[in-house]
């Protein structure tokens, strides 16, 4: 019969006089220490009767990552590298009854590859173990097979590598709800059981790399996003673009000694391209006295240079008037480096909501300004928007429009009435009347303005009356409101302000989303052509009567933030960061990691 020796790790073998011990600790610490213990006992028993020196060799580092986790409370180590899924990889093994997964170099060969590749996804190979990996990789180029306790050491890292990476190519590495209160976005579904089994295929197939790709968002937007990437990168590798000197505004028609910096800036990011000498600009015609006109030198803005101003405008959310003014010249002397920690962060956001980006549905992009009605995959109409001013963010957060309403009356909410309209109302109450708005008391009845203290009222004493705006032109909301139930009061809906959609940066709301093409956005939510068209809601507004109207089919809203999205050939489209979220993103993105609880 064999003997059962006991080898207890350092702190744990005082487990003899735990009854004593633990009078002032909780029953449930107390538990934990003794599983802990008593799987110290399993691997002497096993050697007993014989087993694989290396399987017991990889029981012994699953329990020791099971002590660690549970009795120490602390992350475990692989040659001082942190294992951040512990627990999972535990599982895996126990799973897999501490069967070795690496011994192939082969299999490490393509590991490493992938994990290299996450750099076109805005992730750093250095978070997954790679130089530890490296040096495990030399080792078995050399020796061929590790010692045991050094392969087991491998097993850990390695699984802990790929587990981590998917989960963060899966999920997002950023905790987005640690970010915003506001997110709603539910978490994608993780089932672990099928997760072991598809590590397993993908390590007996070798197909380590598919493995990677397929849990990426399968979405056109991400593919084109880490395209872009890798081009900034690469413009990075050779010095970036060089900055546009201060000075003028630059104007078309002008000579300039910034011009050649501003011509060689715009060629490096594909917005000037040379045109042949058959489209090149005419040459100023002569003057009166005969003489010969100058031939333009590098120094002059032509005509060609004005189009790939323009182009450049464009994709920075610009006026594309071809001024190169303070603005346009800030937005050309973003670095390089910063472009790319720019993609990098919208990545990151990518990995949070790109799933669900499927079908028929609205995407509302804060930074960008504007809202676009998707259809697989692609957006089929986009509009302009107005959003929330910096200190009234327009919350990010999905829902589903339910129902259009026309010649809307406006309830005007807490927050407005108390910062925008009171101060305006003690001064003036006429100005109610003015603009419409109703003063309404608990029964519903209407009250005379005038015959109201108003200088009671503040934030701490809110007027007991509602405040309503009647339908018409000059309604805050418009003409139509696109609705979807969510906690903030925020929709969709027509503005009197149509002047502010030409502004270049549009944060002039109070929260909510102001639609420049509202009638083509209803339409198409409504989405049935022979009852709803833009006849039949011209001739629903022109009844000047509220209706309201159900969706035959809800309709999915994402209101997301993006400050850098892909264009297909070869460029990016950048915006502003109007709320300041890249910054701390950017930080959680480049930071240590902690699993989502």
């Amino acid at each position: 019969m064999p003997v059962l020796r006991l080898r207890l790790p350092a702190g744990a073998i005082h487990m003899t006089t735990a009854g004593a011990r633990c009078r002032n600790r909780s029953t449930g610490t107390f538990l934990l220490a003794v599983v802990a213990a008593l799987a110290w006992l399993v691997p002497s028993a096993t050697l007993a009767a014989g087993a694989d020196p290396l399987s017991e060799a990889i029981r012994e580092r699953v329990d020791r990552l099971r002590y660690e986790l549970l009795h120490d409370q602390r992350d475990p180590t692989v040659h001082g590298e942190r294992i951040v899924l512990g627990d999972l990889v535990a599982r895996y093994y126990e799973s897999q009854q501490f069967q070795a997964q690496w011994r192939d170099p082969a299999r490490l060969d393509l590991l490493l590859a992938s994990l290299f590749e996450l750099r076109d996804d805005g992730l750093e190979p250095n978070d997954y173990h790679v130089e530890a990996l490296q040096s495990y990789r030399s080792q078995l180029r050399r020796a061929k097979v590790l010692p045991v306790d050094e392969q087991a050491g491998l097993e850990v890292l390695a699984t802990d590598a790929m587990m981590l990476s998917l989960y963060h190519l899966y999920l997002g590495k950023v905790d987005p709800v640690k970010l915003s209160s506001q997110w709603n976005f539910a978490s994608k579904p993780v089932d672990v059981e099928r997760g072991f089994e598809a590590l397993t295929r993908a390590l007996e197939s070798g197909q380590l790399r598919e493995t990677f790709a397929r849990a990426r968002p399968q979405h056109v937007w991400y593919q084109r996003g880490r395209e872009r990437l890798k081009e900034h990168r690469a413009l990075a590798a050779v010095g970036g673009w060089p900055a546009v000197p201060d000075g003028p505004t630059l104007k078309p028609g002008m000579s300039d000694p910034r011009v050649p910096a501003m011509r060689a800036r715009l060629q490096i990011t594909k917005d000037y391209v040379a045109a042949s000498l058959a489209s090149a600009p005419p040459l100023p015609t002569a003057v009166q006295d005969g003489t010969p006109p100058p031939v333009p030198g590098p120094g002059f803005y032509d005509a060609e240079l004005e189009a790939a101003v323009k182009r450049f405008q464009e994709r920075h959310g610009l006026t594309a008037d071809g001024a190169v003014g303070p603005a346009t010249r800030a937005a050309m002397n973003v670095s390089v480096e910063d472009r790319i920690n720019q993609i990098r962060v919208n990545l990151e956001r990518a990995r949070w909501v790109l799933h669900e980006i499927k079908g028929e549905l609205v995407v509302v992009d804060v930074a960008g300004f504007d809202v676009s009605y998707f259809r697989d995959d692609e957006p089929i109409w986009t509009s302009k928007v107005i959003v929330g001013r910096p200190y009234r963010e327009t919350p990010i957060f999905k829902s589903l429009i339910t129902y259009v309403v026309f010649n809307p009356t406006w309830t005007i909410p807490p927050t407005i009435l108390v910062k925008d309209k009171l101060p305006v109302i003690k001064r003036d109450p006429g100005a109610l009347r003015r603009k419409t708005i109703r003063v309404i008391d608990a029964r519903g009845r209407e009250v005379n303005p005038y015959s109201v203290n108003w200088s009671q009222y503040g934030a701490s004493r809110l007027p007991p009356y509602q405040l309503r705006q009647d339908p018409g032109e000059d309604n805050a909301l418009g003409l139509v409101k696109i609705m979807f139930p969510n906690p903030y009061l925020v929709y969709l809906h027509d503005t009197p302000s149509k002047s502010l959609f030409d502004q270049d940066q549009r944060t002039f709301s109070s929260g909510c989303i102001r639609v420049q093409n509202v009638f083509e956005l209803a339409e198409l939510v409504l989405n049935d052509p022979a009852r709803w068209n833009q006849q039949t809601l011209a001739t629903a507004v022109a009844t000047k009567r509220m209706q309201t109207v159900n969706l035959a089919t809800p309709v999915p809203v994402l209101l997301l933030y993006w400050t850098a999205q892909p264009l297909p050939k070869g460029q990016a489209m950048f915006r502003n960061d109007v709320y300041g979220r890249d910054p701390p993103t950017l930080a959680a993105l480049n930071g240590a990691f902690r699993p989502r609880r």
